[in-house]
């Protein structure tokens, strides 16, 4: 959409007393610590997590071992200094607390053999390209993803496991109680052990059943990372994965489509922002900041789809925007056009809004209203402020910057991020002025 590019702090302690200025000194190293604990939390819980889930096959002791390895380095870093390698020291740490709850339980001695020859990972490089293309974490994809388990679930237990997602977000994000999502997470994990869900990338026709999701995982993952209040962390990972998913099935055109329509989207991530932090909408952004080289490797990636599912579109839309000059420069035609066959394949309100958008820049302002106020005559996307942003930023294609303007507050009324809400004021501002 034009108007949105879509797809821990401290306080100051004072008194009225002296300060004590090796009292700060204290709380800046904890708050360093923190922040340092948090950042390596992010990059590291995942990996952590998926290597012990593969060696122990226990779910909820991975999880503990490595959320215990995260309080240990809240604890110890702001005295002993944060570590060279963070995610090596809680790699550490949480593979240590596994063998002593293993070894306290009297679980066999193959998996204690397994856990106490784990390289250990202070200093340890990041595997080369040409090494084992399966890991650990896209095995945990796959079996997050499994058919046995219900559609929520398979989000739910991603969301916890793959990406660190707190219990108590995950509720929110889909609406239900953080009680009520405990036991789902509970009862995912408990129907993976019962009924014995390997935990690898399975071939032949389980492949197929099972990739669709997989790839919506990482659609997903991508998305949380590059929200507007998003982690980035997240974006890279799931670029990450999906280049290696893409070494492992590359004659699967979706999921070269997704890698494609990935790294379209993450060649803008530089540039999305102002100086002062500030949201950048596509047409404002300096197109000089855009990653070429990931442009070019999702061109690349793009020539090798020979098939035209809805990642394949969306592929294409993005090239459209990735490739343009300028904004005035994009070609909003064959723009147009492709969300036609995309809402030919997929119909959803969100294809149906952002068709809309598109159609309006391609044949006039009329056009889009159009599409928009059907679109909008059954309900869709009630309440949603990039639908409200979206007839706002056609109004004013039609010259009315008063409305235009009124309608970009209301959608600011409406909007849960912070940068989101700002830009859409901003946008108001620039109107009424």
């Amino acid at each position: 959409m034009a108007g949105i590019d879509a797809p821990t702090g401290g306080h100051d302690r004072t008194g009225t007393g002296t300060h004590d200025p090796a009292d700060g000194h204290v709380n800046g190293g904890v708050a360093a610590a923190a922040q340092a604990a948090a950042a390596a939390g992010v990059h590291a819980y995942p990996r952590i997590v998926a290597t012990l889930i593969r060696v122990t096959g226990d779910w909820s002791l991975a999880e503990d071992c490595t959320q215990e390895a995260l309080t240990a380095a809240l604890e110890r870093w702001p005295a002993d200094g944060v570590p060279a390698n963070p995610g090596g020291w809680l790699m550490t740490v949480a593979r240590n607390r596994a063998i002593d709850v293993l070894r306290r339980a009297a679980v066999e001695r193959r998996k204690l053999h397994d856990l106490a020859v784990l390289t250990p990972v202070d200093g340890q490089p990041e595997p080369e390209a040409g090494e084992d293309v399966v890991d650990d974490r896209l095995r945990l994809i796959f079996t997050c993803c499994h058919p046995a388990l219900a559609i929520e679930a398979r989000v739910a237990l991603t969301l916890r496991t793959v990406c660190g997602v707190p219990t108590a977000d995950i509720a929110r994000l889909l609406l239900v109680s953080e009680s009520t999502m405990t036991r789902r997470l509970t009862r995912a994990r408990t129907r993976i052990a019962q009924a014995g869900i390997p935990y690898r990338v399975p071939s032949g026709p389980a492949l197929a059943e099972r990739l669709p999701g997989v790839l919506a995982v990482l659609y997903l993952l991508f998305t949380r990372g590059y929200l507007p209040d998003g982690e980035p962390a997240f974006a890279d990972e799931a670029v990450r994965l999906a280049r290696l998913l893409d070494r492992l099935m590359s004659e699967q055109s979706e999921v070269v489509a997704l890698l494609a329509l990935l790294l379209f989207q993450h060649s803008r991530r530089d540039a999305r922002r102002d100086a002062a932090g500030n949201l950048l909408t596509l047409e404002r952004q300096d197109r000089a900041r855009w990653d070429r080289a990931a442009i070019a490797e999702g061109l690349a990636a793009l020539v090798r789809v020979r098939h035209d599912g809805p990642y394949a579109w969306q592929a294409r839309i993005a090239a459209c925007h990735a490739t343009a000059a300028s904004f005035d420069a994009t070609d909003w035609p064959t723009i147009a056009r492709a969300y036609d066959a995309l809402a030919d394949i997929r119909p959803s309100p969100v294809i149906a809004l952002n068709r809309a958008v598109a159609h309006g820049y391609a044949y006039g302002p009329v056009a889009g209203l159009g599409l928009l106020d059907a679109m909008q005559a059954g309900g869709g996307l009630d309440g949603n402020p990039l639908a409200v942003a979206a007839r706002a930023d056609l109004v004013a294609r039609q010259g009315d910057r008063l409305r235009a303007a009124a309608l970009f507050r209301e959608a600011s009324g409406m909007a849960g991020p912070t940068a989101q809400r700002r830009a859409l004021l901003d946008r108001a501002d620039d109107l009424a002025r």
